[in-house]
């Protein structure tokens, strides 16, 4: 990677200076700490919830309300339009 050279030098010569100072480098070190923090995957669920959006499904398929469709062009159509 051809950037990394140049970014790399401009982080370190950068570290240097707040390394100097230690309010700078207090708040360097809490700003990396929540730069590199796990995020949570907001996609994720658990066992129960996915078993509940199932059950609710099964609920509304029951009741009439599912979606079917003839062929895969339509269903691609009512996917894009979500």
């Amino acid at each position: 990677m051809t950037t990394s050279i140049p970014l790399d030098a401009e982080f370190l010569q950068n570290l240097g200076i707040v390394a100097q100072d230690e309010d700078l480098l207090a708040k360097a070190v809490k700003y990396i700490k929540k730069l590199a923090a796990k995020k949570p995957d907001p996609t994720l669920m658990s066992k129960e919830e996915f078993d509940a959006m199932l059950d609710k499904a099964e609920r509304q398929i029951a009741r009439g309300e599912g979606k079917t469709f003839t062929n895969v062009a339509d269903m691609n159509a009512w996917l894009n339009s979500l």
